[in-house]
């Protein structure tokens, strides 16, 4: 009997003493939560301007003519005398030989110039258009990058299409300076038989990419730019990489580029986009990820977030 009673009391002290020592184990492992909670997983820089639902705005190739033989119509008043029916009808003609002559005139300086920008009357009217996606890895001694971009995206005028297309260069421009830190790529352009579905892909593509951010810390839509703070986590590993994406809506009707796996096709890649005019441009976005230059975006991050990517 005695032992009994020494067995059950050994029971209920060790049922204490585990159930001491279970409330501090619970408490670090909420303030562990709570720390990693208090730092963001990665900072993201955004801009994005031009819109799908909208024809792109050009400059007409040729005006139309008024016709300007209307005062003429109907026959001149006849003075008298052969000889001043015999200049009318001169006159007449020599005027419309003239005309014609100018608007055929006209007609092949239009077809010259269009065929040397490689303006097709049906490709910007049309419904077809592309969505094309260059997302570049730079190595981190290419960090420079992060400043350029922000400082492009801070004085980016997204509402205007020449605006658009500047931002579009200058971020072009930025990556093709760094070859030697370009490490990974991925890459495609494809033809979207309509507007809304090819706006419903770019929003899908661009979800996708943003997901990848814990906070948008810059950004520039709609004419209007923001910044949020972002607090780096101390212990995080040093920075190894930066990723920049451009997401690109054009009225092509066919792709832009084809398979990207190598350094010359990236560039070629990249001098398309920055050389697309501003008729055919309708959107475009710019993501990158770190934003904050005292954010990382590390190797093991980069195989786990962005998997479509190949090594060039």
């Amino acid at each position: 009997m005695q032992r009994e009673f020494r067995l059950i009391g050994a029971t209920i002290a060790g049922y204490c003493l585990l159930n001491s020592l279970s409330v501090p184990l619970a408490f670090q492992g909420q303030e562990l939560v709570s720390s990693q909670a208090a730092y963001a997983k990665s900072s993201g820089g955004r801009s994005r301007g031009g819109s799908f639902r909208s024809s792109p705005s050009r400059s007409s190739g040729s005006s139309r003519r008024n016709n300007s033989s209307g005062g003429y119509g109907g026959g001149g008043v006849y003075v008298g005398g052969s000889s001043y029916g015999s200049t009318y009808i001169d006159g007449f003609w020599l005027l419309l030989t003239l005309l014609v002559l100018l608007g055929a005139g006209g007609w092949a300086v239009w077809m010259v110039l269009s065929a040397r920008k490689g303006i097709g009357s049906t490709e910007l009217d049309n419904a077809t258009v592309t969505v094309s996606k260059v997302q570049v890895a730079l190595l981190a001694q290419g960090k420079a990058i992060q400043a350029q971009l922000s400082e492009i995206v801070k004085n980016a005028d997204t509402d205007t299409a020449e605006g658009l297309q500047q931002e579009l260069q200058e971020a072009t421009l930025a990556l093709l300076r760094m070859p030697e830190n370009w490490s990974h790529v991925q890459a495609n352009s494809q033809r979207v038989k309509s507007r809304e579905a090819a706006e419903a892909m770019f929003n899908q593509v661009s979800i996708a990419e943003r997901s990848k951010f814990s906070a948008e810390t810059l950004t520039n839509v709609g004419g209007r730019v923001n910044r949020k703070s972002f607090t780096p986590d101390p212990d995080q590993d040093p920075a190894s990489y930066i990723v920049v994406t451009l997401l690109v809506g054009t009225a092509h009707d066919r792709p832009l580029f084809g398979d990207v796996r190598t350094v010359e096709a990236l560039k070629e890649a990249l001098e398309k986009l920055s050389s697309i005019n501003t008729d055919y441009l309708m959107v475009f976005e710019l993501l990158w990820s770190p934003q904050d230059e005292a954010d990382s975006l590390t190797y093991d991050e980069l195989l786990t977030e962005y998997t479509d990517m190949v090594q060039i």
